[in-house]
């Protein structure tokens, strides 16, 4: 029987797909065929469809080789030879170099400059001289009058002095300074005062006042007087107030003239400079007084006075110290001109109220932001001598 091809080729097929697994020995001239038992029982169905003998061939049957996997390559360590091939030897990498430790840089030392102590001597009240101190008692308005501690501690101060400057008293009522001097004489001293009018640009109006003792003080009967200031060159332009001391025969007693002054912070120098004019028209007012007294808050150290501190032979008292409660400024000094006011001693201080009194700051501030400097005068006119060469000495 003679099969069509399609059937050879489906007979065939087989065949084929089991030579592929046969292998293949070469030795020579000679070629040997291993075929797999599946292999050869393909060949053998062929031959029996085709009908026709088929010679034996020399098949050796061999046992399919069971399939061994390449054993797995450990990878070899870091530095080691690989399997794959030789290579560098692994160098480790230099171990990372840590920072130092941040040091921040050195701060410099900052030295706190000593804070200047004020004079020690205390005001003493002898005949033969007098006491002549300038005050700000920050914002001396009713609110203060109503604290008694703060008004007690005042009160106190005031005593100390025979004429005492006061600046900023800023009340819209009349009763702040005669309430004041009437606790002062609450313990039988004879305390009086002068005040000036409400002065100021702004809506916040500060009077000059002077609270001196009636037993070694009187006041000129004219009054005081406010500067005039046409050219506005002040906030407050100064009081002009004259005195003699009581005691000793009145053609003999020292007589003065006081500029009470408490000049613009912002605005200190240029009312130093005018100052200067205003001390000089003092001086030839008319009243033939030639120990014209310069006191108050200046707002400037003695080294910024302007051209008041430029008049020939003005000498200012305050030097070298702190004037404010919280001892960081120089603020207030009394000047004079030292070739006619021969009458200073020499003597000079600030009353510091929480020595004085045992205050802490925050007490003290409640009483002001300013301590008292005062300084002393021979009760004789034209009258200094020993007495000023010892004060000097003193301080």
């Amino acid at each position: 029987m003679r099969l069509p091809p399609s059937a050879w080729v489906m007979m065939a097929s087989p065949v084929l797909a089991a030579i592929s697994l046969c292998s293949i020995d070469q030795q020579d001239d000679k070629v040997t065929f291993h075929l797999s038992a599946p292999a050869v029982a393909a060949v053998e169905s062929l031959v029996r469809a085709s009908g026709r003998g088929f010679p034996a061939l020399p098949v050796q049957y061999n046992q399919p080789i069971p399939y061994q996997p390449a054993p797995y390559a450990q990878p070899s360590p870091y530095g080691q030879p690989s399997p794959y091939g030789q290579h560098a030897p692994y160098v480790q990498p230099a171990p990372y170099a840590q920072p130092a430790p941040y040091v921040p840089p050195a701060q410099p030392q900052y030295q706190q400059p000593p804070t200047p102590q004020p004079q020690i001597q205390q005001p003493a009240r002898p005949g033969s001289t007098i006491i002549v101190a300038s005050f700000n008692i920050q914002v001396f308005g009713t609110s203060k009058l109503r604290k008694q501690n703060v008004m007690n501690v005042l009160a106190k101060v005031a005593r100390r002095f025979d004429v005492l400057a006061i600046q900023e008293v800023r009340a819209k009522t009349d009763d702040v300074v005669p309430e004041f001097v009437r606790m002062i004489n609450a313990e039988g001293a004879h305390y009086d005062f002068v005040i000036g009018p409400r002065l100021g640009r702004t809506n916040s109006k500060e009077q000059y006042a002077v609270i001196f003792d009636t037993q070694r003080i009187e006041a000129n009967p004219r009054g005081p007087y406010t500067v005039p200031d046409p050219q506005d060159q002040f906030q407050r332009p100064p009081m002009v107030a004259q005195f003699r001391v009581r005691g000793p025969d009145p053609r003999q007693a020292f007589t003065f003239s006081l500029v009470d002054i408490h000049t613009e912070p912002d605005e200190a120098l240029a009312e130093c400079n005018a100052l200067a004019t205003v001390y000089q028209n003092v001086q030839r007012d008319g009243s033939g007084e030639d120990d014209i007294i310069l006191l108050g808050d200046l707002n400037s150290d003695e080294y910024h006075l302007g051209r008041l501190g430029q008049l020939t032979s003005i000498h200012h008292v305050v030097t070298g110290v702190t004037t404010n409660t919280r001892r960081s400024q120089m603020y207030d000094n009394i000047l004079f001109d030292s070739r006619s006011t021969v009458e200073w001693t020499g003597r000079w201080g600030v009353f510091d109220l929480m020595a004085e009194y045992g205050l802490n700051l925050q007490e003290a501030l409640e009483v002001s932001d300013h301590f008292p400097v005062w300084t002393q005068f021979s009760a004789y006119e034209g009258q200094s001598g020993p007495l000023a060469i010892r004060g000097a000495q003193a301080r």
